[in-house]
C-alpha cells in the first residue's frame, strides 16, 4: 500500500469514528485498530487526533463543497439550485460521512473551538453569497432578503436530508420546493 493509500485508509476510518463517536469520543488507538496499522503508523502521518479532524474538515469537507459547486453550470436558478441539492444524492460514502461530519461541526455538535470559528466564519459568508448571486435575477428587490434566507434554510433542510438522514430525494420534488420558494421574485 502506498503512503496516500494508508493514509486514505486512515481517514475513512476516522471519519467512520468520528461519526459514530464524535470527536471527543474516537480515539487514536481505536482508529488504527480498525484501519489495520498500528498506533505510531497513525501517529506518522497525524500527529494527533486534532490534526486529522482539522484535515479531515478543512481539506476534505471545504474540498467536497467547492467541488460539488464547480460541477454546476448556470442554466437557471432553478435548475442551478435543483442541480446542487440533487447531487448530493450520488455522493460516495465516504462523502457523505465528511459532509455529515461538517455539519456537525457547522452546528456546533462537534470539533473544537477553532474549527467552530472557522466554521462560524463561513456560516457569515453563506446569505451574502446567495444575495450576491440572485441578485441579478431577483425581479423584486424589496423582498429579496427574505426570499434569499427562506431559500438557504430549504437548501439546508433538503441537504440534512440527503446527507444526514440519509434520504433520496427525487430531482423533481427539489425542484418543485426551490421553484415555490423562488415563484414571483425571479
Amino acid at each position: 500500500m502506498s503512503n496516500k493509500d494508508i493514509k486514505e485508509r486512515i481517514k475513512e476510518v476516522a471519519v467512520e469514528h468520528f461519526n459514530k463517536n464524535g470527536y471527543h469520543g474516537a480515539t487514536m488507538r481505536n482508529i488504527a485498530k480498525d484501519a489495520n496499522r498500528s498506533l505510531p503508523v497513525i501517529y506518522y502521518y497525524y500527529k494527533s487526533k486534532k490534526e486529522l479532524f482539522d484535515e479531515i474538515i478543512k481539506k476534505d469537507f471545504f474540498g467536497l463543497l467547492k467541488r460539488q459547486a464547480s460541477l454546476l453550470k448556470m442554466d437557471n436558478v432553478i435548475d442551478f439550485y435543483t442541480r446542487f441539492v440533487y447531487d448530493l444524492n450520488a455522493l460516495s460514502s465516504y462523502d457523505k460521512q465528511v459532509y455529515r461530519l461538517g455539519i456537525k461541526v457547522y452546528l456546533s455538535f462537534d470539533g473544537d473551538e477553532e474549527l467552530m470559528g472557522i466554521m462560524d466564519e463561513w456560516e457569515k459568508t453563506i446569505l451574502p453569497r446567495h444575495c450576491q448571486f440572485l441578485r441579478p435575477y431577483l425581479k423584486n428587490a424589496d423582498n429579496h432578503i427574505a426570499v434569499v434566507r427562506t431559500l438557504v434554510h430549504l437548501l439546508e433542510t433538503m441537504i440534512e436530508n440527503i446527507v444526514v438522514k440519509n434520504r433520496y430525494l427525487p430531482e423533481e420534488e427539489i425542484r418543485e420546493e426551490i421553484a415555490i420558494v423562488l415563484r414571483g421574485s425571479v
